[in-house]
């Protein structure tokens, strides 16, 4: 141990959830362990135990260890306990919690991105019941949400976080820093199956490329035989320019966003709710993500208290080409998903197409319209994709044509 004294985790009057741990070694003597706690009558001793059981592993004998907890989860004690024995230098090894069996799913490359939920990776009063808020994706932010003296600490708790909490099915996502630090994330995190991977300030392949290879390598290493996919944020005119390159730049990006507050500081503009000064840059982007048969994926909408801007805003992302939005706060969710999944008329509207193409198929016509409008070909796979879409959402059942057919008949 190159330290004496290490601490790690956050405490004050508005921390839930979430402890601070103090270790200061000692040259002789038993381990001391003293708790401040609301719910020492109840947990103290279990605390006392886990931290125990923790110091045994890493060989540390003689400590004087301090908790001063407000209500923290075995897995965060575990992690702040961890990253204070870090701290105090010399030790590599990881103190694993269980990986729960609700956690050990995969997703798929296809798959509904219309809603992902950003949660600051240094604070586990937020991720517990993340699950519940019913997102289709859940970010673990390592970058910007977290101060750069506690990324560190952050990385253990986002770890731990992967294998303890319950997301309840939703697209486990980690948002890596950039640079060495953003490798150093992979590693941390890539064992524990992540499903996602977001890629910020993204403004040349090699930075895809380079992601890529390092995730691809942890895996033949730990032999994980999941997909973990990769979403390119585009957020400075560079990355803008440079969209149709990063999004082919591999074959498991999935997805692409584009984040408004940088790119507008880049441009040396003020972001508006309109969103005008974007128009360009969300379209190119948007563009580039088509051509390469990935997902465009909107910016945040910062303003969390006016809910109809919002639900105007997902409106036109959605008639742009946008297929999903970013959320900062669990009640933006249920508006993005609405906002983006198919009304009744695109549905009602896509069956007529699907069964107008497939009557004139069996009736051997090569030209096929509804009404007085002509149907090429991409509006027919365009409308099959909106009824997948609605079967799986549960607004249409999947025996749709043949009920269809009937009640014609």
């Amino acid at each position: 141990m190159n330290k004496k004294k290490a601490s790690a985790g956050n405490t004050g009057p508005k921390v839930r959830s979430d402890c601070e741990i103090t270790l200061e070694l000692k040259t002789s003597g038993d381990v001391v362990i003293d708790l401040t706690s609301k719910v020492k009558t109840l947990y103290g001793e279990s605390i006392k135990k886990q931290c125990l059981e923790i110091l045994k592993f890493y060989k540390i004998r003689h400590v004087k260890v301090t908790i001063i907890d407000s209500g923290a989860l075995s897995f965060v004690i575990a992690a702040r306990l961890e990253a204070a024995i870090k701290k105090l230098g010399g030790n590599d090894l990881e103190f694993l919690p269980e990986m729960i069996r609700e956690n050990q799913y995969s997703t798929k490359a296809e798959r509904q991105r219309f809603s992902r939920l950003y949660l600051p990776g240094n604070t586990p009063a937020m991720m517990i019941n993340a699950g519940l808020h019913s997102s289709d994706g859940i970010i673990l932010d390592l970058e910007d949400s977290v101060a750069p003296e506690k990324k560190d600490e952050a990385r253990i708790l986002v770890r731990n976080a992967l294998r303890q909490v319950d997301f309840k099915g939703a697209e486990r996502m980690v948002r890596i820093n950039q640079g060495e630090t953003g490798l150093k994330d992979l590693h941390c995190v890539i064992p524990h199956n992540v499903n996602l991977i977001l890629i910020p300030k993204c403004e040349t392949k090699d930075q895809v490329i380079s992601v890529d290879k390092e995730i691809d390598a942890i895996c033949r290493r730990f032999r994980i035989k999941n997909s973990v996919f990769l979403m390119p944020i585009i957020e400075s005119a560079l990355g803008v320019e440079n969209s149709f390159e990063i999004a082919k730049a591999s074959e498991n990006i999935v997805a692409m966003a584009i984040g408004l507050e940088d790119l507008t500081a880049d441009l040396g503009i003020p972001r508006t709710t309109e969103g005008k000064e974007s128009l360009y840059a969300r379209t190119r982007m948007i563009i580039a993500a088509k051509a390469n048969g990935i997902q465009p994926i909107d910016s945040v909408f910062s303003d969390v208290g006016d809910m109809e801007a919002l639900r105007q805003n997902v409106l036109e992302s959605k008639a742009l080409g946008f297929e999903g939005m970013g959320c900062i706060h669990p009640r933006q969710v249920p508006v993005i998903n609405q906002g983006f999944a198919p009304d009744e008329g695109e549905i009602e509207k896509s069956m007529k197409i699907v069964i107008a193409f497939e009557e004139a198929g069996k009736n051997g016509l090569g030209v096929v319209a509804l009404g007085s409008k002509m149907i090429d070909p991409p509006v027919v796979v365009r409308a099959q994709k909106i009824i997948d879409l609605a079967v799986r959402l549960g607004k249409l059942e999947p025996d749709w044509a043949g009920k269809v057919s009937s009640r014609e008949n």
